[in-house]
């Protein structure tokens, strides 16, 4: 979990502001899906807290990309719009909740 922790980190999702959201699904989707398949099928219980991580580090990504969406309540709100709108852009999405 460390390595797997440390590469999600070196992503550096939330620098990546010029990028779109679905780019950033396209670019983190095949990566995160091998993750589930693999380390998923013996021990999902302790992939379930990276991809929460994953899910804080995307919503960091919003509040940087757009300033209107700074404060935490716009930017909540965005979220749950977004993964009602598209519940599957992300792999990841479909072990985790997407709403908080």
């Amino acid at each position: 979990m460390k390595k797997i922790s440390g590469e999600v980190r070196q992503w550096r999702l939330h620098r990546q502001i010029g990028r779109t959201f679905a780019e950033l699904a396209r670019a983190i989707n095949p990566i995160v899906r091998g993750w589930m398949q693999y380390y998923g099928a013996f021990y999902r219980t302790a992939l379930l807290p990276l991809l929460e991580r994953i899910n804080s580090y995307l919503m960091r990504w919003i509040r940087k990309k757009f300033k209107r969406l700074r404060t935490f309540k716009k930017a909540h709100a965005c979220w749950r719009r977004i993964t009602r709108q598209y519940p599957r852009l992300f792999a990841h999405w479909a072990w985790v909740p997407t709403f908080w």
